[in-house]
């Protein structure tokens, strides 16, 4: 039997379409689902937020607090109190997203996403390499669970955030 001229790759399929336009229809089915999920989504009332970043809020207030309340009771870092810069830095991050949130802005959701980001990828590393026993392997399991729902629920509040009121 002989063998076919020219590589695979160089000859032409024969009664099927051609990569391009497989590509074509797979991006107009892709902008079809994505135009479905625009209009699926209910536009924010004046005012209003969603119940995921209002949780968002409240957390990032907390943290501030709690920063705060640590420097005030005297907390150590190493064996000594931290400089005030070194505190006052996350402080005014976490109050400044909180208050962000708080009045709906999508760069303080953003910025939220960031950081979860950080702690998922934080999660994950110590349960690849650090975990020892079985109790810091649940307790990482669950921060990587809850922090990887409250992404994931935070992506549908930007996209209510930032779309424009429909008429």
């Amino acid at each position: 039997m002989p063998e076919p001229t020219g590589s695979p790759r160089k000859r032409k399929r024969r009664g099927g379409p051609s990569p391009r336009e497989r590509m074509e229809r797979g991006y107009a089915r892709a902008e079809q689902r994505n135009q479905a999920a625009r209009e699926s989504l209910e536009p924010l009332a004046p005012g209003a937020r969603p119940l995921v970043v209002t949780i968002g809020a409240v957390l990032s207030a907390l943290i501030a607090l709690s920063i705060v309340a640590g420097y005030a009771f005297g907390a150590e870092v190493d064996g000594e109190k931290p400089p005030f810069v070194q505190v006052l830095a996350p402080t005014l991050l976490m109050a400044t997203m909180a208050w962000g949130m708080w009045k709906a802005r999508y760069w303080a959701v953003l910025g939220f996403q960031l950081l979860l980001v950080l702690l998922i990828f934080s999660a994950f590393f110590g349960l690849a390499v650090q975990a020892a026993s079985a109790a810091q392997v649940a307790a990482t399991s669950g921060l990587l669970l809850v922090s990887g729902a409250f992404f994931y629920f935070m992506v549908k509040a930007m996209a209510r955030i930032q779309m424009p009121s429909r008429k």
